[in-house]
């Protein structure tokens, strides 16, 4: 079996520092402070939406019993949302016994869109509860809107790249195993290397989870925070 490097990564994410010593790849710490590097990726019509969501209008306060109802309800929701995805991506038993990558790929883009499409809309309704809250609440609000903007695109392109660093994976543990040939074979033949992949396939489906999971983790833990109190 071809042993995957245990280089110790201090730097990004669980799913890059997985990524990393999957594919042997060296993850130099940046020169660059991580505001510094945000910056970059602002132009003048961002800056422009920035400044406008730290200087936006009051929101009207719901009332807080309901508000925290509504909160309560949604990280409710949040739990299961994760918990189903991150069933869905312990169920590979459909590529099981596959030796093509090709099918591994379908599935890992399928799950993918599956996160989309489950975690942007409970994003948005978190939003919804924090602008109904107070100005500072609202004001938080308006900026995860920016971000989600400014960094979408961004984030859409570099885990669009995953499946093609998985293939590499995927085709080193193949060629590296003893017990493959040329010629296709089913799961018996294909042995270790094949269960292997399928396990580091899944860590890195868990930590992509993750990772697009941490918008929403940042706004329940600001719906979980006491607003302030009022006084006259």
């Amino acid at each position: 079996m071809a042993q995957v490097s245990q280089r110790t990564v201090f730097n990004g994410s669980a799913l890059v520092r997985l990524l990393s010593r999957l594919t042997d790849a060296d993850v130099r710490e940046p020169r660059q402070a991580t505001a510094d590097r945000l910056s970059q990726w602002f132009g003048w019509t961002d800056a422009i939406s920035l400044s406008a969501a730290l200087d936006g209008a009051v929101a009207t306060a719901a009332a807080p019993s309901r508000a925290r109802a509504s909160a309560s309800a949604e990280e409710r929701e949040c739990v299961r949302a994760r918990a189903a995805l991150a069933k869905a991506v312990a169920e590979d038993g459909a590529v099981a016994a596959a030796v093509d990558f090709t099918p591994f790929r379908r599935r890992h883009l399928a799950l993918q869109q599956a996160m989309e499409a489950g975690i942007g809309p409970l994003r948005g309704r978190l939003r919804a509860l924090l602008a109904a809250r107070s100005p500072a609440m609202a004001r938080l609000a308006a900026v995860d809107v920016v971000m989600e903007q400014v960094l979408a695109a961004r984030e859409h392109s570099l885990l669009a790249a995953v499946p093609a660093l998985l293939e590499k994976h995927f085709t080193r543990l193949r060629q590296a195993s003893p017990e493959t040939t040329g010629e296709a074979e089913g799961e018996a033949e294909a042995g270790e290397w094949l269960h292997v992949f399928r396990k580091d396939m899944k860590n890195v489906l868990l930590a992509e989870l993750d990772f697009r999971f941490q918008p929403i983790e940042g706004l329940l833990e600001a719906l979980r925070m006491r607003p302030p109190e009022c006084h006259e």
